[in-house]
């Protein structure tokens, strides 16, 4: 049975040192606490697949964080406090799952087009107006959900995010559908809801793969014929 600390809702507003010395840990479970900070101490746990920080105060993350290159399965950090990432995540290119969601961000670091094995990014409500051309590095990715946020586009590399499958833009500031989503062969799931959309340009019928294109409340909908060609393909379509 693989090493696990679980200190789930435990009333923690620090971590028992103790936790520091155990470097063979593979899961650290801190979510729910109190916690406002991390030590640079956790840049011990070199062999972590799994770090849990969600639903914390956390209000910084030590820089050390990107010293724990052993993480290659999730990395929560969503419901804190914070105002920015470390540009060491960008070290992390093996982690899978990341959620840095419902934190005051105001923007991602250009670094975390590094974190090549990225297949679900998780960045909901987190005050993001663009997003950085980086994102384009992310060449595995599959989910990107970036729900709530202020975005008026996404950058031109998202055109290489080759293995999209799900793409959620909803409640965000699109006045067009983003080009570079355009000739993705495997994207089949699209939300554009509650954004303020123009019109629904043709090329979505070029999209192989999609199955479900959700455009409610955004105040447009597909042309006749755009409708019907989705239809044809399978494609349900939400306005």
């Amino acid at each position: 049975m693989e090493p696990v600390v679980n200190l789930w809702r435990a009333g923690l507003d620090r971590v028992p040192g103790e936790v520091w010395e155990r470097d063979g840990l593979r899961v650290l479970i801190l979510a729910d606490n109190a916690l406002t900070s991390l030590p640079p101490d956790i840049g011990r746990l070199r062999r972590l697949h799994t770090l849990d920080l969600g639903h914390n105060a956390l209000v910084s993350l030590p820089e050390e964080i990107g010293e724990l290159t052993g993480l290659d399965r999730c990395l929560y950090l969503h419901d804190n406090r914070l105002a920015e990432l470390p540009r060491s995540l960008g070290r992390l290119d093996r982690v899978a799952y990341l959620n840095v969601g419902d934190n005051p961000l105001g923007a991602l670091p250009e670094e975390i087009g590094r974190m090549a094995g990225l297949v679900e990014l998780r960045a909901q409500r987190c005050g993001l107006r663009e997003l950085p051309e980086s994102l384009g590095g992310l060449t595995a990715l599959r989910e990107l959900w970036l729900r709530g946020n202020a975005l008026v586009s996404l950058p031109a590399s998202a055109a290489g995010l080759r293995e999209l499958r799900e793409v959620e833009l909803r409640e965000n500031a699109l006045e067009e559908v983003p080009g570079a989503l355009r000739g993705l062969p495997l994207l089949r799931r699209l939300d554009l809801r509650g954004n303020r959309l123009r019109e629904v340009p043709g090329w979505l019928a070029d999209l192989p793969a999609l199955e479900k294109l959700d455009l409610r409340w955004s105040g447009v909908r597909p042309a006749p014929r755009l409708s019907a060609e989705l239809a044809r393909r399978g494609c349900v379509v939400l306005w």
